[in-house]
């Protein structure tokens, strides 16, 4: 019997989730990636010796990769070495440090030290969000491709955890009163690019899965994950071509057939899974007369998660002073918030994140060298702001608050290696809708059955994975996005 083929394009996290699940399965699968380089957004940036991942920097929800790892009949620690990282990270306030640990001792101790009181509210929160965990997560393994998927009972057995009537900032106020404590466990909004006054409550589970399972440094950095995933790919016998965009996806009668690379090449295919960013695949590689639903006018009016200007510096010294994750709070962070989801300015009081994997990896950097990975959220491309114009000057600005606030006085004097990224750079170069970097926002009509589905609405033999389809963005997610549509193609059979 011949075998089905399946082309993927992009060779993101998604991509290679749904591509080794296939390929271990008898399928003869193909990833076409318009970049050099395996992973997407979870790829890596070379800068002379410095090595730096270009997006996601810990690793957390291990058992998700694990599960995927033993479905191929594989352990993900054959191809990755993992080191779990206590305290987890280190959150700078106006006037105090806190150190957060998965240990639960080490936090109430943390905890009675810098929020006096508070260790009753965090046993609270650990009771209460480990049942919300348990409901919740069920509901995320499965697709929703039609309305009555929210009668199967999984879905019902959580309606009394899901929080979606109130904000995320809302739910922490059950177990904290102080809003500082708060927010060292609702920044994690930030990781699907909204606000916690604005995300939905049922993210609470976010900072829960750190809390009970903690987080993980991948040695080498978060890309050998995709390396991993694309060397099992590999090793069941498909293959993935590099450099290798994508012009469309062919159709005939209404259902894919196939793609055309750029250079004219025409690719034959039962089936196509697309692990592109949803939006500039849909404005992109599908033409318009196909698009019913996601018209132009449609994707335009969705709404996405904010963006990212991101810094990467090779420094000829190692910092000891901070830790491996540092995230340093807007003196006020709502305002700060606020500008980047509402105003859509650049604050003068920023927020920003700082990655020294150096201390914990060596491999990283040259000997007696390190790299810094800086993050900062700011407002998509849906804002008037020109980065071309403003980014050395956001730059400096930056780093002077590395230098002042970050305690790394003498900084500029040890930079050797320099790349930024910027929200248009975001869209320009990596093919990201609006620099959205979390892709679209996780409110309330884009979640779920409300969410682009995993099995493509507008014509057959194609689907959907990463970030922008469910459930969601966030490494964890967007490999169990993957799992989905692998299952939906086998089930096809």
């Amino acid at each position: 019997m011949k075998r089905k083929k399946v082309i993927i394009i992009g060779a993101g996290p998604g991509g290679l989730s749904c591509g080794m699940i296939l390929a271990n399965k008898g399928y003869e699968v193909q990833i076409f990636e318009k970049n050099k380089i395996i992973g997407g957004r979870n790829g890596f940036i070379q800068l002379g010796d410095f090595t730096f991942d270009i997006g996601p920097t810990f690793f957390m929800m291990k058992n998700v990769l694990d599960e995927i790892f033993s479905i191929c009949n594989k352990n993900l620690d054959d191809y990755v070495e993992l080191a779990k990282l206590e305290p987890m990270y280190r959150l700078v306030f106006k006037d105090k440090n806190v150190f957060p640990s998965s240990d639960k001792e080490k936090m109430i101790s943390e905890l009675d030290s810098v929020f006096p009181g508070s260790s009753k509210g965090y046993l609270n929160y650990l009771e209460k969000e480990s049942k919300k965990f348990e409901k919740l997560i069920p509901c995320l393994q499965i697709p929703y491709g039609k309305v009555t998927d929210y009668f199967k009972k999984r879905f019902i057995n959580s309606l009394p955890y899901l929080d979606a009537h109130v904000s995320l900032f809302d739910v922490l106020g059950r177990y904290f009163d102080d809003e500082d404590l708060r927010l060292t466990f609702t920044f994690q909004a930030k990781y699907i690019g909204m606000s916690p006054w604005e995300a939905p409550g049922t993210f609470s589970i976010i900072s829960f899965i750190e809390h009970n399972g903690g987080i993980y440094h991948v040695n080498g950095g978060l890309h050998k994950l995709s390396e991993a995933m694309a060397k099992s790919i590999k090793e069941d016998g498909g293959n993935i071509f590099l450099s290798s965009p994508v012009r469309k996806i062919n159709v005939v009668n209404k259902k894919a057939v196939g793609i055309e690379l750029e250079n004219g090449e025409k690719v034959d295919a039962d089936f196509v899974v697309i692990n592109a960013d949803f939006a500039y695949a849909m404005k992109n590689i599908i033409d318009p007369d196909l698009r019913s639903k996601y018209t132009n006018e449609k994707i335009d009016k969705m709404k996405y998660s904010c963006s990212t200007f991101m810094l990467y510096l090779g420094i000829d010294k190692i910092y000891n002073n901070i830790n491996h994750h540092n995230i340093f709070f807007a003196d006020n962070y709502k305002n700060n918030v606020y500008d980047i989801t509402t105003n859509k300015i650049l604050s003068d009081d920023t927020s920003f994140y700082i990655q020294n994997a150096s201390i914990t990896d060596k491999t990283l950097a040259p000997e007696g060298q390190s790299t810094l990975y800086v993050l900062v959220p700011v407002t998509n491309n849906t804002s008037d702001i020109n980065w071309n114009s403003v980014k050395e000057k956001f730059k400096n600005r930056i780093i002077d608050l590395m230098e002042t606030k970050a305690g790394l006085n003498d900084l500029r004097k040890h930079i050797v290696a320099e790349k930024i990224i910027t929200p248009y750079d975001w869209q320009e170069n990596m093919s990201v809708h609006n620099g959205a970097t979390f892709n679209l926002a996780h409110n309330l009509t884009q979640m779920l059955y409300f969410r682009p589905h995993n099995e493509f609405e507008e014509f057959g033999n194609c689907y959907l994975v990463g970030g922008g389809t469910h459930p969601g963005s966030g490494l964890p997610t967007i490999y169990e996005s993957g799992r989905i549509s692998a299952e939906l193609i086998i089930n096809k059979q």
